[in-house]
């Protein structure tokens, strides 16, 4: 048993029209959509759409027939929007639309002139764009604006009509209310790039998610103005700070950004020493025209079966079991013992300059000697040996030094200290003209085990 066909002229199921008693159609009105018509007024969106019928009356009419029609009404309408003229006449209007033919061009001027988006005064015989008209052309501004300037702006007209407004003081609750709920889909939309580890979904979403930050940044003078100020509408408080919390969401999300990409370059595998990395091969195959081509005449030989019998498969099977098998015997234990070749272990040697300045004051404390001038302990040898004895002097007396090991430790222990005086003085060396003047001297049983840091002049 099959179901009857439906009448060619019998009304949809759903259709958003009411069936008239004389077998027209009317349009019911917008309450009778909801399940309490008394509750449609009820509603903030539904009064504000309820107060624009004229406005929405005239973008059905713009809006309404075919492509072709619509995209002509549209270009017409602009174009007579755009002029700085107040007037236009019927000949600023051909001249204007010179490429149009007559017929066509007619037609829309009829429509326009239908829907009130375009006056003729007979007295003046002239064109002119009522409030309406204005109204209409506001909207629909941004269709003039290139393709390519913004698909990846989503929010730039929702930022620039809150910044706008906000320096204008018309901003409302609705406008925030749209950049909101802007914000949070963008939100979402980078954290499941972000969650899914893939690259190409993070390359695709940076750039977007970079000119976000960076339509932001610029609105948000504008965006903190509107938070910090004082609103009579409770709304209007509201939903700003949302944004303000939105934003700060957003913002926080540029360093998870910036680590699933890093992540993403950890991934990436080099293919040899051709540098050449994974992400170029897919990026290639995903700029291929035609993937199939790549097999070129790999298919074209057919599979060829290899017909064996079962005794060919039992001798290969028991001489590949015969030689994995391991031979009896052959399994020994471990070697004899054998003594260590002799070898040297080479390790880093100090500079004989430390072990020569830890003699020096070893041989000065057996003597005896009392105070003596800093350049006997360090003047001797080239320029750089002198140069690295007198970096070795903050050692002497250091109390942390003092616990090493080796000839580091020994010098920061020899009972003498140093001290620089803020003075040159000249030398009779041949490799050093001048040193900064000082004294090293004995510890005395009483005296500090670590002189006071000076830099030397």
């Amino acid at each position: 048993m099959s179901e009857a066909p439906a009448p060619e002229n019998a009304p949809a199921p759903h259709d958003l029209q009411d069936i008239a008693p004389e077998g027209g159609r009317t349009e019911p009105g917008f309450e009778h959509f909801f399940r309490d018509p008394d509750s449609a007024p009820e509603q903030p969106l539904a009064w504000a759409l309820q107060q624009r019928l004229d406005l929405i009356n005239a973008l059905r009419g713009l809006f309404g027939g075919a492509q072709a029609g619509v995209q002509l009404r549209l270009w017409c309408f602009l174009e007579l929007a755009s002029q700085p003229q107040a007037r236009l006449s019927r000949d600023d209007v051909n001249r204007l639309c010179h490429m149009v033919l007559p017929d066509p061009l007619d037609g829309a001027l009829k429509r326009l002139r239908e829907l009130g988006l375009l006056a003729w005064d007979a007295t003046a015989q002239d064109y002119h764009l009522p409030p309406l008209a204005q109204q209409v052309h506001a909207l629909l501004a941004p269709l003039s604006t290139p393709a390519a300037a913004t698909e990846d702006d989503e929010m730039a007209g929702l930022l620039a009509q809150v910044a706008g407004a906000q320096q204008l003081g018309i901003v409302n609750a609705n406008h925030l209310k749209h950049l909101h709920a802007q914000l949070a889909r963008l939100h979402d939309e980078f954290a499941e790039a972000i969650a899914s580890g893939s690259e190409a979904r993070l390359r695709a979403a940076q750039p977007r998610f970079d000119r976000a930050l960076q339509l932001i940044d610029r609105a948000g003078q504008a965006l903190t103005a509107l938070i910090r100020a004082e609103h009579d509408d409770p709304r209007l408080e509201r939903e700003a700070r949302a944004i303000g919390q939105e934003q700060a969401r957003l913002l926080a999300m540029a360093s998870q950004f910036t680590r699933a990409l890093q992540q993403a370059d950890r991934q990436r595998v080099t293919l040899g020493s051709t540098g050449l990395t994974t992400s170029d091969v897919r990026t290639w195959l995903q700029s291929h025209p035609a993937l199939h081509e790549l097999l070129g005449e790999a298919m074209s030989v057919p599979v060829r079966p290899v017909m064996v019998s079962p005794h060919d498969l039992i001798d290969v099977a028991e001489g590949e079991f015969e030689r994995d098998r391991p031979a009896p015997g052959s399994a020994t234990g471990l070697p004899p013992p054998a003594a260590a070749a002799e070898g040297s272990l080479d390790t880093l040697s100090l500079p004989a300059e430390l072990g020569a300045l830890v003699h020096q004051f070893t041989r000065w404390s057996e003597r005896g000697e009392g105070p003596r001038p800093l350049r006997d302990a360090i003047l001797g040898g080239r320029f750089a040996q002198a140069a690295y004895r007198l970096q070795l002097m903050p050692l002497v007396g250091d109390a942390q030094a003092q616990t090493l090991k080796g000839l580091t430790g020994d010098l920061a222990r020899t009972p003498w200290q140093w001290q620089f005086e803020p003075r040159h003085e000249a030398t009779d060396n041949e490799a050093v003209a001048r040193i900064s003047a000082g004294t090293v001297q004995p510890l005395t049983p009483n005296a500090p085990t670590e002189a006071p840091p000076s830099d030397p002049t």
